[in-house]
C-alpha cells in the first residue's frame, strides 16, 4: 500500500489535506482513483490508513478510516553522529541508517575530515538534499518518523550535545578492547532509551577525539578484528544494535 508524510497539522478529524509534491505523485504518477486506500503518517509516529476522498484546486483530501500507533520503530532513539565522509557516500549512510531505525543523522566535521566546508549555501543545498532521502527511505521502509538530518557540527559540538542528549554513547574504535565489552556496551544502549554512536571519517579519529570523548562517558567498543570503511562502520553498529533491540522489544511482549 503506498505510504505517505504529512506534517501533523494537516490532519484534521476526519480528513488529511496532501498538496504540491504529494498530491502529484498520487493523482499523476499512481493514478488513485476516489476510493482506493493509502497509509499516510504524521511523521510523529501515528499511521493512517486513508482512502482517496475527492481531488480539487491541487489539494487531495483523503478521508481517515483508522488511526493506529506506528509499530516498526525501535524502542530506543538512535544518533548516529557520523564523521563527514568524501563525495556521496553520506547519501548512502543516510538511507541505510534510516531503513536500520536511526531517529537522527549528524554530519560531524573531525581532525581527519578530508571534506572541506566553505561555501554555506552549498551545504545546505546538501543537507536538503539528505533530507530528502531520509524521507525517501522512511517512506520504503514503513518507518513511523521521518528522521531528522541536522547540519554539520564539530566533533567538539557533536560530544557536548550527546552527553547531554544521549544516555549511553557508543564510539566504535580499532584500539579498543574485545567483544565481550562491546556486547555488554550494546546491552546496556538497548535499555537506554537513547543512544548515541560516532563514526570517525576516513582516517578514523585522532586519539586526542577518543580522549574528549572517553571523558564525556562515552563507551570505547570494537567492532571486530577487521578495518571498517567509514560508510561500513556505522552501520555495522546499528544493525548490532537494531538487532538486539528488536530482540529485548519481542521478550518483553
Amino acid at each position: 500500500m503506498p505510504r505517505f508524510f504529512v506534517a501533523p497539522e494537516a490532519v484534521s478529524e476526519e480528513y488529511i489535506t496532501v498538496t504540491e509534491g504529494d498530491y502529484n505523485h498520487i493523482r499523476n504518477v499512481l493514478r488513485m482513483h476516489i476510493g482506493e486506500s493509502l497509509t499516510v503518517c504524521d511523521g510523529e509516529g501515528t499511521d493512517y490508513r486513508c482512502e482517496v476522498n475527492d481531488y480539487e484546486n491541487g489539494v487531495c483530501r483523503l478521508r481517515i478510516l483508522a488511526r493506529e500507533d506506528s509499530a516498526v520503530e525501535l524502542p530506543v532513539a538512535i544518533t548516529l553522529y557520523q564523521g563527514l565522509p568524501k563525495k556521496d557516500k553520506m547519501e548512502l549512510i543516510v538511507q541505510k541508517a534510516v531503513e536500520l531505525g536511526a531517529a537522527r543523522i549528524v554530519p560531524v566535521v573531525c581532525k581527519r575530515t578530508i571534506v572541506k566546508i566553505e561555501d554555506q549555501k552549498r551545504e545546505e543545498r546538501k543537507t536538503e538534499r539528505l533530507r530528502a532521502i531520509a524521507e525517501s527511505a522512511a517512506k520504503q521502509s514503513g518507518r513511523g518518523i521521518v528522521p531528522e538530518v541536522s547540519s554539520p557540527v564539530s566533533f567538539k559540538e557533536a560530544i557536548k550535545a550527546a552527553a547531554t542528549e544521549c544516555k549511553v554513547i557508543l564510539l566504535p574504535y580499532e584500539n579498543a578492547l574485545g567483544m565481550k565489552e562491546t556486547r555488554e556496551a550494546l546491552t546496556a544502549a538497548v535499555s537506554s532509551g537513547s543512544v548515541g554512536i560516532f563514526i570517525g571519517p576516513e582516517g578514523g579519529f585522532e586519539r586526542s577525539e577518543v580522549e574528549l570523548a572517553n571523558e564525556a562517558g562515552a563507551r570505547i567498543i570494537s567492532l571486530g578484528r577487521r578495518i571498517l570503511r567509514t560508510e561500513t562502520a556505522g552501520l555495522t553498529a546499528l544493525s548490532a544494535l537494531m538487532l538486539l533491540t528488536e530482540e529485548a522489544s519481542e521478550d518483553n511482549r
